[in-house]
């Protein structure tokens, strides 16, 4: 038997006794929930994502319904799901979707792939899923377990081990049963072919050259390891008498494009921060409270943030003249959506979690 009908036999097998059939985007299955479920799947584990799959649909239900809706909530729903970008290309998706066809979900894998944020694992995995249509994945998940079934070194992102896999990943999709083969290679890689594997249970254990040859944990081969700069800035919490704090939003692109956030200066010694407060906003501060330090990381870079507190006094409604400027109610709090360290300052104060109110 070739290797690829031992591997889909043993992997139908696993997947009818062991596999994740209850997902909420396998109910009701369509076209816009498989899609809007793979996007909040990029870098993020399926026990993080069911609880926010299950708000989005509630909230928005189709892509009408979505492409009709305001960036800041949308951004809100996604608060705390991080790699913000995401959200906004589900958005600028969803017009598209509306604008462009009708409202009728693209069914061609070429269309799909003009569409922002969907690649080419993204789109087969859409068609394959929602229709049951023949198109190759290699999410995280796949290359992890296609690196140890035929033990391939070298780091699956360089481009020449990514063709590599994309080859294998080609010869052992079936012609059928696309619905259950796609989930079920995700779900093997995810549950059992982890990182952390848990090969005694695995279908694969028989003809996975990683398994053999005892590589199993030194694959997949790891990104080259570089040290994350350390960038630093401070976070300035101004409060008015009514309890609002100030937020910013910030530049539709770049690091939590589209998102609220708290005034960044790097002047937090009261006399200079009450001199900018006056100058920039127009506001009377208090003195500052310096707030203890700590650590948001991102993919490329550390940033230790450094919360300053400082009361407004007086009249601050001026300050809302800039359109980009609110001031949050932290106990009717508004439908916008906070990059993960903002969200985590404000609810230290209030010791409270409103993040999806």
């Amino acid at each position: 038997m070739k290797l690829s009908q031992s591997f889909n036999q043993r992997l139908l097998d696993w997947y009818a006794d062991h596999g994740r059939h209850d997902l909420p985007w396998q109910q009701d299955r369509s076209l816009y929930r498989v899609w809007v479920s793979e996007i909040m799947l990029q870098q993020t584990q399926v026990t993080t994502v069911i609880p926010y799959f299950e708000r989005f649909m509630a909230r928005f239900p189709d892509t009408h319904t979505l492409a009709d809706a305001k960036l800041d909530e949308v951004l809100h729903l996604w608060t705390g799901l991080g790699y913000y970008a995401r959200a906004r290309n589900l958005h600028k998706a969803a017009q598209m979707i509306r604008d462009d066809y009708a409202d009728q979900f693209p069914e061609d894998f070429e269309t799909l792939l003009t569409l922002p944020g969907i690649g080419r694992s993204t789109a087969g995995a859409i068609l394959a899923q929602a229709l049951g249509k023949r198109h190759v994945i290699l999410d995280g998940n796949v290359k992890r377990v296609l690196t140890r079934l035929y033990a391939i070194e070298g780091w699956p992102g360089k481009k020449m081990v990514e063709n590599q896999l994309w080859e294998l990943a080609e010869s052992l999709t079936p012609e059928d049963q696309l619905t259950d083969y796609t989930q079920a290679i995700m779900d093997l890689g995810a549950t059992v072919c982890a990182r952390k594997a848990n090969c005694p249970a695995c279908p694969m254990n028989g003809i996975c050259k990683a398994c053999k040859s005892n590589q199993v944990a030194s694959l997949p081969t790891p990104k080259p390891r570089k040290s994350l700069p350390v960038k630093q800035t401070h976070m300035l919490i101004l409060k008015n008498k009514q309890g609002g704090i100030l937020l910013e939003q910030r530049p539709p692109t770049g690091l939590w494009g589209g998102l609220w956030s708290l005034p960044e200066h790097d002047k937090y010694h009261s006399d200079e921060l009450k001199s900018w407060g006056k100058q920039q906003l127009g506001l009377l501060l208090g003195d500052a409270h310096v707030l203890p330090v700590f650590r948001h990381t991102f993919s490329h870079f550390h940033l230790d943030i450094t919360p300053v507190l400082s009361q407004v006094k007086g009249p601050a409604n001026h300050v809302m003249e800039a359109s980009n400027r609110v001031w949050y109610n932290t106990t009717q709090p508004e439908s916008l959506g906070l990059p993960a360290p903002v969200l985590k300052i404000i609810n230290s104060l209030t010791g409270s979690d409103f993040s999806h109110s």
